[in-house]
């Protein structure tokens, strides 16, 4: 039970172990995993409407435009075990704002495969002991490794999985040297094993960063409702498809990426105001970025055998020839498009002041 009088006393006091603000709603999964911090910590309260910055804090109301109610119930349920949760709203100085009152639980609250914890006043995830890597890595990858630990030291929800992914491919990559890059990592492998993982994991990492991308307008929807709205038609066999707002958000974020699937860069970010207005990818790297989908497309469809299209990017080859990559070369354009998400992510979190876990 949430009492009014207790939650007033606590607006105002800087955020701890047990109170945390948050300006907007944050999307199911990271509220939840807020909730599995406050549980497998003394519990406590987050308290949705309310932004801390320096010290100061002020009260600027929750938007209605989405319902809270569902998106908490959805985070809820997304934990195992579940933890006893209370959620309303309340009006404080004529505007609204949404308290979650979270128990502290004596089992382990867990989101996924991970458990969440509550230090001072930051939420972190508890990490497993990390596998080392072998005495005979390539040490680009270790340190890729590392870098991409110190980009998710602060990020959107959205970053988090990226990153989480990306490691998961290093790994892959130096778990199987001897068919990935058996003479060294600057030579592409001759192994016809070797040459299909390539193009699987080049390609899952295109596709990781599109999802990033999908990912995060679905964030900065969440967090800005008024960014929602668009002149383009929306069918009623679309709608009623989504069971709640929470997923129809969800939908419409993948649509956007439509024309970054058929690798027209620009025209994703033209189509997107969310990311074109955070004015931080210049025409260099839309270029780059395009004609790193473009190998993807070439993996994906065309089974790395060069065609006319690709050549209008890559004019050095020669058409109906086998495109291969070196594992240096894909860490090397890994790189590239992690510090392009880090990028659009800093200046998201900043301009719609996105959730993050530090």
């Amino acid at each position: 039970m949430i009492e009014i009088d207790e939650i007033e006393k606590l607006i105002g006091q800087p955020e701890s172990l047990t109170l945390e603000y948050k300006a907007v709603l944050p999307p199911s999964r990271r509220l939840g995993l807020l909730l599995s911090a406050f549980a497998n910590a003394e519990g406590g309260y987050i308290i949705l409407g309310i932004v801390e910055t320096n010290g100061s804090i002020e009260v600027k109301g929750l938007s209605e435009d989405f319902h809270a109610n569902s998106i908490t119930s959805k985070a809820i349920q997304l934990l195992t075990p579940s933890p006893k949760v209370d959620h309303q709203y309340i009006e404080y100085q004529g505007k609204k704002l949404y308290v979650i009152k979270v128990e502290k639980s004596s089992t382990p609250i867990v989101i996924g495969d991970k458990v969440f914890e509550r230090h001072g006043d930051q939420t972190t995830v508890k990490k497993p002991e990390q596998k080392p890597f072998h005495e005979t890595s390539y040490l680009r990858i270790k340190d890729f490794f590392e870098r991409l630990e110190l980009k998710a030291s602060v990020s959107s929800g959205a970053l988090t999985r990226y990153i989480e992914h990306f490691q998961s491919i290093l790994n892959i990559v130096d778990d199987l040297k001897r068919i990935l890059y058996p003479i060294n990592p600057t030579t592409p492998t001759t192994n016809q094993e070797g040459k299909i993982l390539t193009r699987i994991l080049f390609s899952s990492c295109a596709d990781n960063f599109e999802t990033y991308l999908s990912d995060l307008l679905y964030e900065i929807y969440l967090a800005k409702p008024e960014t929602l709205r668009s002149e383009e038609q929306v069918s009623v066999k679309e709608i009623l498809s989504c069971n709640d707002i929470d997923e129809f958000i969800s939908f419409w974020a993948k649509k956007k990426i439509s024309k970054l699937q058929r690798g027209s860069v620009k025209g994703f970010i033209a189509d997107n105001k969310q990311i074109s207005s955070l004015n931080v990818i210049e025409e260099t790297e839309q270029i780059a970025i395009e004609k790193i989908l473009q190998i993807r497309h070439l993996y994906s469809h065309k089974n790395g055998i060069t065609d006319e299209k690709f050549l209008v990017y890559y004019p050095d080859f020669t058409i109906n020839t086998e495109h291969q990559l070196s594992i240096d070369s894909m860490l090397e354009k890994m790189e590239y498009l992690t510090d392009v998400a880090k990028k659009i992510d800093d200046a998201a979190i900043n301009k719609f002041r996105l959730a993050t876990i530090n």
